[in-house]
């Protein structure tokens, strides 16, 4: 029928379908198309390394360079990470501790070893602040809130999730950077309670947590948040569906193997 509609003659048309490069050229149509779903699911931050491993997921090898040839032929750009302000306030008398991270941003075993930082996220009404805290075993998010406010309680709230999730055991070391929320008397008296060891960022050091400062760039470049998204139900929601359902169980970290944290826990579950 359609060689009829097209005036093409029938052993002409399967001529042109036998030739390699024709081939190639429809199987480039339908690849990018998955492509663009990919990308699309990604909120448009996945560059070919992490396409190339969805690819392989779908039990489709592509070559990083032809998934590039494709993504730029289609127009899909990848956003790039921008520089946000801090919330730290680091000018107190209380207690600061030592820096025993020292930047090692891996982990052996789950509960190891957590990070934990403050962030703002505008709202219609103003500010909303953003307390996270991560295990670095596998870059899972294990403890959040938010709040109209930028008080202790906002970080003792992420522990005591990050606490009841996971039940950490003795000697689980905790980095901050040196807020004066981390410092406080309440902070560290639940820090006592896990029997965690505090560490703390030197002072103007960011990246002595860069594993953090990456994530909350994430998130405000994937959630668009560097402008106001709704009042403050709404952005609640929002960070909440990007934690709990995307982040933690679906996007793909380049350190973990292209597998998202929850994989990446399970991954290594049976290898023990």
């Amino acid at each position: 029928m359609l060689c009829r509609t097209l005036d093409v003659g029938v052993s002409g048309y399967f001529a042109w379908w036998r030739r390699p490069e024709n081939r190639y050229q429809v199987e480039d149509v339908a690849l990018t198309e998955i492509i663009r779903t990919i990308h699309e699911g990604s909120r448009g931050t996945y560059g070919a390394p992490r396409v190339q491993a969805a690819l392989v997921d779908e039990g489709k090898r592509v070559s990083r360079a032809r998934i590039t040839r494709l993504m730029k032929a289609a127009g899909l750009k990848v956003r790039c990470k921008r520089k946000f302000r801090t919330t730290t306030q680091s000018n107190h008398r209380q207690p600061v501790a030592d820096n025993l991270l020292n930047r090692e941003f891996t982990a052996e075993q789950p509960n190891q070893k957590w990070t934990t930082d403050i962030t703002y996220v505008p709202v219609a009404e103003g500010w909303m602040y953003l307390a996270v805290v991560m295990d670095l075993f596998s870059r899972k998010i294990v403890g959040w809130a938010m709040r109209a406010t930028l008080h202790t309680e906002l970080v003792v709230a992420a522990l005591d999730m990050a606490q009841q999730i996971r039940r950490p055991g003795r000697g689980l070391l905790h980095h901050s950077d040196q807020g004066v929320q981390y410092a406080s008397h309440e902070y560290r008296q639940a820090l006592e309670r896990l029997k965690a060891l505090q560490s703390m960022s030197r002072k103007g050091e960011c990246w002595d947590n860069a594993a953090m400062e990456s994530f909350f760039a994430t998130l405000k470049l994937e959630l668009n948040l560097d402008k106001a998204q709704g009042n403050r139900s709404d952005t609640r929601n929002l960070v909440f569906e990007w934690i709990e359902v995307f982040y933690n169980r679906e996007r793909r970290h380049s350190s973990l193997g292209y597998r998202s944290p929850t994989r990446f826990e399970e991954h290594r579950a049976t290898l023990n």
